[in-house]
C-alpha cells in the first residue's frame, strides 16, 4: 500500500510530538536562522543588500545612496568605475564624498590623473585644493608650458623625465592604502590591468578607512574583478550621468540610477548656454552671468597656487 501524506495539522499529538526529544520544547526543532551578518560582515542574503560593520561614506545623491550597501560609498574596499571616456561627470559624482573627508580632517590622494587637473573646479566642487596630495608617474606628467620657457628653469638644465612602470604605480598605491594614513584615493588605473593586481588593491583596501575609487576603460567590464562595487558610468545628457550597477553586495539592479550633476560653467560658457534674442532671455542671461560671477570671483579669493604635487620619477 503506497504510504499517504498526511499533514502535520491532522496528526495526533502523540505522532506529531514523535521527532521531539523528552524534555525539549516542540518550537525548538526548528529554531530561527541568525542573519549572516552576525556571522560575518561579509555575508548577506541574496535579495537584500548587504549591511557592513559601518555606515557607507555617502554620496551626495539619494537616488544613488539608496542602491549602494551601507548607504553610500564603502569603506575598506574599492569602488570601481567603468568609463568610456575621461570628463563624463565622474568627478563631480564622487566630489561631495572627497569634500566630506577633507572636512573630517583627512587627507584626499589623487593618484595618476589622465590631465591637467583644474584648481578652479575643484574649489567650485567643495574641495580645499591645498589639501589635495597628487602622485603623479613621470610616464605622463602634464607640462606647463610657462614652466618650459621660465628662465630660471632653462632647457638644459631639466633631465629628461623617466617613465614608471605599472608595476610600480601600483605598488605606491597599495602602500597607500595600507598605510591608513588616507582619508579617501581616487586612482586612475593602467589599461588591461590583470585580475590579480585589482585583486591585490582590494586585499590593501581593506586597511583603508575610507572611500577607495580606482577608474578604469568601459572595456575592462568583462573582466572578473574583487572589487565589490563595480559601476558603468555614460553621460546621459547636458550635466546628467548614468549609472548601471555591475556588481554590488546585495541583488542585482536591472534599471540604470540617472543623476543629475552640478553644473560647472565658466561665465564665457554660461552666457554661451543661454541663446540670444527672444523677450525675458537677455534678463535671464544676465541673471545667470552674476551668479557665475560671484560664484568665480569667490572662488577665485580661496583658490590657491597649487595642491601638493609629488612624481614618482
Amino acid at each position: 500500500m503506497p504510504a499517504a501524506i498526511v499533514p502535520v495539522a491532522e496528526l495526533p499529538p502523540s505522532a506529531a510530538g514523535a521527532g521531539v526529544r523528552p524534555g525539549r520544547p516542540a518550537h525548538s526543532v526548528h529554531p530561527q536562522r541568525p542573519d549572516p551578518e552576525t556571522l560575518h560582515p561579509a555575508l548577506w542574503r541574496g535579495h537584500q543588500l548587504g549591511r557592513s560593520a559601518g555606515h557607507g561614506v555617502p554620496t551626495g545623491f539619494q537616488e544613488l545612496d539608496g542602491q549602494l550597501p551601507g548607504g553610500g560609498w564603502p569603506r575598506r574596499a574599492l569602488s570601481e568605475l567603468l568609463l568610456p571616456h575621461h570628463g563624463i561627470g565622474e568627478i563631480r559624482l564622487m566630489a561631495p564624498a572627497l569634500a566630506a573627508v577633507q572636512q573630517a580632517g583627512r587627507l584626499v590622494m589623487l593618484f595618476d590623473p589622465p590631465a591637467v587637473l583644474s584648481g578652479w573646479a575643484l574649489a567650485e566642487m567643495g574641495l580645499v585644493v591645498e589639501q589635495l596630495l597628487l602622485i603623479q608617474s613621470a610616464s605622463h606628467v602634464p607640462m606647463d608650458p610657462a614652466h618650459l620657457t621660465h628662465p630660471a628653469h632653462p632647457a638644459s638644465s631639466r633631465p629628461p623625465p623617466r617613465a614608471v612602470g605599472a608595476p610600480a604605480r601600483l605598488w605606491a598605491l597599495e602602500q597607500a592604502l595600507k598605510s591608513g594614513h588616507v582619508g579617501a584615493v581616487l586612482a586612475w588605473l593602467p589599461p588591461r590591468l590583470s585580475p590579480d593586481r585589482v585583486r591585490r588593491l582590494q586585499l590593501a583596501a581593506q586597511a583603508h578607512d575610507g572611500p577607495a575609487f580606482v577608474l578604469r576603460e568601459a572595456a575592462a567590464q568583462g573582466q572578473p574583478s574583487a572589487s565589490p562595487l563595480r559601476l558603468g558610468l555614460r553621460a546621459a545628457g547636458v550635466d546628467q550621468l548614468a549609472i548601471n550597477v555591475l556588481k554590488r553586495r546585495g541583488p542585482p539592479l536591472l534599471q540604470p540610477v540617472h543623476l543629475r550633476l552640478p553644473s560647472m560653467l565658466s561665465l564665457v560658457a554660461a552666457r554661451r548656454a543661454v541663446p540670444a534674442g527672444g523677450e525675458g532671455l537677455p534678463a535671464v542671461a544676465d541673471g545667470l552671468a552674476d551668479v557665475r560671477a560671484d560664484a568665480a570671483a569667490a572662488a577665485a579669493a580661496r583658490l590657491p597656487s597649487s595642491a601638493t604635487f609629488v612624481n614618482l620619477a
